[in-house]
């Protein structure tokens, strides 16, 4: 019995695959643009061979066959150069040849992923679309609003405190006795959430800054960035932009060494500090940044070698519960700047948050608290704990509100919401429900990245390798031959669109409110859904 060794039982056809190429060869030159710019190596130049069989005109002979050879495009079928469907192929086809198409049934390579026994990491989001923040709607409009306000033309600005809000009795006797005040930052509602010097490429992360930058200084939008665990460039850290960034610090300590030798030489002092205990995409875990992506320039920031992994551990190793972690490192981080910078922790999504909060609220220096959603993008995380760990921002964010409120100190500690905000690019809509359910403001990263860079990677598993460095435009990739595809000031040029045009969706839906001088946190009352059970969780109103 004949039997071909290529061919294995645990081998995978083009039909088991998640995407297939669709080549055209009467439109293909072979200029080979596709084969170089694919950034997994799907596809590849083959050598095909067509058998064509002739029939005699009056049947008598017997039939003949020729054989000829011709050149085109082979897909691989490998599970380590599956097509991820980034379309990078057909964006620089000049024939319009070849294009990536989803498979019309359930794909088979989620049983092949975990070769070598190590379960699959992935970049992006959870595979599930469906939000639902999208569902809730603006049901309050104020018929006396003043008509400045209407839309069209919004003249009044949106901004929100980071820092603890002391009572206004207890901030004017501290001044009169000239007693410390807690720091007060007025910032932006919208934040760039952590993304770090080493997950994100080097033109990426300075198309950011130089954005934020632009913003602050020449539009007056008081927005700031969050650098994420792996430190920043020395020449960041000494320079007057600094006000405009989010220091983090995390688990793995990762660039931490660059930041306190540059504190003494800061001309500016940070916006604040974050502490990172969690992130909703991997509730449990620490970061990780694969070797793929550590090369001579993020080892030296991040003080680690060259080419190896770097996981962070789960939780702050010399801390053994929240009421010592939460003092000693708010405290600690604190002094460092002279009790002059905002510090305040991260946390994942969880039913533990409440008491999080609990304890930031008998501390003094506690300047706030960030809870990210389950729906949070990341660089590298377990398939598993994306699709089935984390708590939804909503109804926790909406927990820790309301338990604010029963101690009466829901203007004291600022709550910021991160986690999936404008995943099916609701942004405003998004970031509007979530400050009226209880948020000072709200932290993106993955919109971001699709607006600002164009990152094809979706909740439906497109693309989704930030991990392993081959980002197909650059985005998440240290490799200069993908990293060089993006052009820094154009990335810079679309942080400030997307800020401007956000500003006016957030004005259209809060001035009908009738609330122009400061946000409707916690406004439940204008919000309405049409699920009992939702609007029940929630507090909010019922409406069919």
């Amino acid at each position: 019995m004949f039997s071909d060794p290529a061919v294995a039982p645990f081998s995978l056809s083009l039909k088991d695959l998640p995407w297939w190429i669709d080549w055209d060869n009467s439109k293909c030159t072979l200029c080979g643009k596709c084969t170089a710019v694919c950034p997994v190596h799907a596809i590849e130049l083959g050598v095909f061979r067509r058998r064509k069989v002739q029939t005699p005109l009056n049947f008598s002979a017997q039939p003949s066959q020729e054989t000829s050879l011709y050149y085109g495009i082979r897909q691989k079928t490998d599970p380590a150069s599956a097509c991820i469907g980034c379309a990078m192929c057909s964006m620089v086809c000049p024939n319009d040849a070849i294009i990536p198409r989803r498979s019309d049934e359930a794909d088979k390579l989620r049983y092949h992923v975990d070769q070598g026994g190590s379960p699959r990491n992935r970049g992006g989001r959870r595979n599930v679309s469906e939000s639902l923040l999208d569902r809730i709607k603006f049901i309050r409009i104020s018929m006396l609003t003043d008509p400045a306000l209407d839309a069209g033309r919004h003249e009044f600005e949106l901004k929100t405190l980071l820092g603890r809000v002391l009572p206004p009795e207890e901030n004017f006797r501290r001044m009169k006795e000239r007693e410390w005040i807690p720091p007060i930052r007025e910032i932006y509602p919208l934040i760039i959430g952590s993304m770090s010097f080493g997950a994100l490429s080097p033109n990426m992360w300075e198309g950011l800054q130089l954005g934020v930058a632009y913003l602050n200084e020449e539009l007056k939008m008081p927005v700031r960035i969050c650098t994420g665990e792996g430190g920043c460039p020395p020449r960041l850290l000494r320079s007057r932009f600094l006000k405009y960034v989010i220091l983090q610090i995390a688990s793995g300590y990762f660039g931490w060494d660059e930041i306190i030798h540059a504190i003494p030489h800061m001309k500016e002092d940070p916006c604040a500090v974050e502490i990172k205990y969690g992130q909703g995409a991997k509730p449990g875990d620490g970061g990780l940044l694969m070797w793929y992506k550590v090369n001579k320039l993020i080892s030296a920031i991040r003080g680690v070698p060259m080419g190896v992994s770097l996981p962070s551990p789960p939780t702050h190793q010399t801390k053994y519960s929240i009421e010592e972690s939460v003092a000693k490192m708010i405290q600690s981080m604190s002094m460092a700047w002279g009790f002059r910078v905002p510090v305040y922790p991260k946390i994942s999504g969880t039913s533990t948050a409440a008491a999080v909060l609990n304890n930031l609220s008998r501390n003094p220096y506690a300047s706030g608290l960030s809870i990210d959603g389950e729906d949070g993008g990341t660089g590298a995380a377990y398939n598993v704990s994306m699709n089935h760990m984390g708590h939804p921002i909503a109804s926790n964010l909406r927990d820790c509100y309301l338990n604010l409120v029963k101690i009466g100190r829901q203007n004291e500690i600022p709550l910021f919401a991160g986690g999936g905000i404008g995943k099916n690019g609701n942004l405003a809509a998004n970031a509007a429900a979530l400050i009226m359910l209880g948020a000072s403001g709200v932290q993106i990263g993955k919109y971001i990245m699709q607006a600002a860079a164009g990152c094809v990677g979706s909740e439906s598993d497109r693309c989704n390798i930030c991990n392993i460095g081959r980002c197909p435009k650059g985005i998440t990739s240290q490799d200069p031959r993908l990293y060089r595809r993006l052009d820094v000031d154009l990335v810079a040029r679309r942080v400030v669109d997307v800020y401007l045009s956000f500003d006016t969706e957030l004005k259209k839906i809060v001035a009908p409110l009738g609330r122009s001088t400061t946000l409707p946190i916690g406004m439940s009352d204008a919000l309405g859904i049409n699920d009992p059970a939702v609007a029940e969780r929630l507090d909010i109103k019922y409406v069919v």
